[in-house]
């Protein structure tokens, strides 16, 4: 599988190379450690914002229409994501074309105008995202749980912030941000696929430019919880929404791998244990999937699903019931072979793609202390007992972790007297 090798810049940035001779692609993928979790109230949805202008225009790339006709010149896919804990703009071209490549996200985020103009046009267009996200409840959902288990804290608040945030940054406020968050302290460049030595001299040239930044990290996590929590956005809709889940635990943790596991034996394929009670045997839901989330600071599992309004009650206890079972009973060997197996080919299925290759690596290089391969991720896996999984099961189905998030038509009242196991 792929070897990875990391070299410092002159102005100390790290510079992440994983080469694969033979692959026809190249991907360059610049992460940035900042996100909503390093916002205060006051600037909540800056990272995300700011995220959007590096692609309004340098001067090299007057407009939009110049960076983005660049782009698509090149055949490529590009595109950049905002989350809680890291920021990320990347492209996959054709592996002869990433120097080129290279040259237009260097300028990019070297070079940005942030022009009061274009980040006039898009206030409208971030405050229609945020309309996109609260009309899609099965993806809003997350958020909310999210809201339901940190509360009023960066860990809770909305990546994308809030309208009144949107429409009342100024020019100085995106400076202040960039200047303060981006720089050799907190960025991390990934270059994976079939790119050549003279590429990667490139790259190092480059990103040699940044200065190194002041960067103020984020605030400590506290998680305080003592019993079952409910959080419920009332939305007239033919569904109920619903995600259910408890805290686990954060990267590095030594449990942080079984945690996994038991997110894909719970809800994550089709022939897993609630994906066959809630859809197949009871018909209650259409989408049903369990997931692990884990932050550099806290954790947890969740399962979601969208259920007929009169039927969120049996949706809540079928769930709560299998969390309990696991919690009680080991697994059988049969299924946890086949959950091992299921997620060791996941892995390697990704390791096929350059782009899933570098945010592999981006991941590792933001929120671990020491670089994980896949390799080592797939002999961890491989080592996990049934008794192991049942230990870690106990700690974390419990009530003072429990958490229900809903959006549609509910009756809180109802549902506090079966949210608990």
């Amino acid at each position: 599988m792929n070897k990875y090798k990391i070299d410092f810049l002159s102005n100390k940035m790290p510079l992440i190379s994983v080469p694969l001779k033979a692959s026809p692609t190249a991907t360059i993928l610049v992460i940035v450690k900042t996100g909503s979790k390093y916002e205060t109230k006051q600037d909540n949805g800056i990272s995300h914002f700011l995220e959007h202008m590096f692609f309004k225009g340098t001067k090299q790339h007057p407009t939009a229409l110049d960076l983005s006709s660049n782009l698509d010149a090149l055949g490529s896919e590009y595109n950049a994501f905002t989350s809680k804990e890291y920021t990320g703009y990347w492209v996959k071209v054709a592996a002869p074309k990433i120097k080129k490549a290279l040259h237009i996200v260097g300028d990019m985020l070297l070079n940005s105008k942030f022009e009061e103009a274009e980040i006039e046009r898009e206030r409208g267009v971030i405050v229609e995202e945020v309309n996109m996200y609260e009309d899609n409840p099965m993806i809003h959902v997350e958020d909310v749980f999210e809201e339901c288990l940190y509360g009023d804290t960066p860990a809770g608040w909305d990546t994308i912030g809030t309208k009144d945030n949107i429409r009342r940054f100024t020019r100085e406020d995106f400076l202040n941000y960039f200047t303060r968050q981006y720089g050799s302290k907190s960025m991390f460049v990934i270059l994976a696929g079939g790119f050549k030595a003279t590429d990667k001299k490139v790259a190092a040239e480059i990103f040699a430019k940044f200065p190194c930044n002041a960067w103020a990290d984020k605030l400590a996590l506290r998680e305080k919880q003592n019993k079952p929590q409910l959080k419920i956005v009332h939305k007239k809709i033919d569904q109920i929404n619903l995600s259910l889940g408890v805290r686990a635990y954060p990267v590095g943790h030594a449990e942080e791998f079984r945690v996994k596991l038991l997110s894909i034996i719970l809800g994550g394929s089709m022939s897993s244990r609630l994906f066959i009670n809630l859809r197949e045997r009871n018909g209650l839901a259409y989408s049903v999937r369990s997931s692990a989330e884990f932050y550099s600071d806290s954790g947890y599992l969740t399962t979601q699903a969208g259920v007929p309004t009169g039927k969120a009650e049996a949706a809540i206890k079928i769930i709560l019931a299998e969390y309990k079972r696991i919690a009680r009973e080991k697994v059988g060997s049969k299924e946890l072979k086949r959950a091992k197996d299921l997620l060791a080919g996941k892995v390697l299925l990704q390791m096929e793609a350059t782009d899933d290759i570098a945010t592999w690596y981006a991941r590792q290089a933001i929120l671990r202390k020491k670089m994980l391969t896949p390799q080592d991720f797939l002999r961890t896996i491989k080592k996990i007992s049934a008794a192991q999984l049942l230990a870690t099961a106990k700690k974390i189905f419990v009530n003072r972790g429990l958490n229900l998030a809903l959006i549609g038509q509910a009756k809180p009242a109802e549902l506090k007297k079966i949210l608990k196991f």
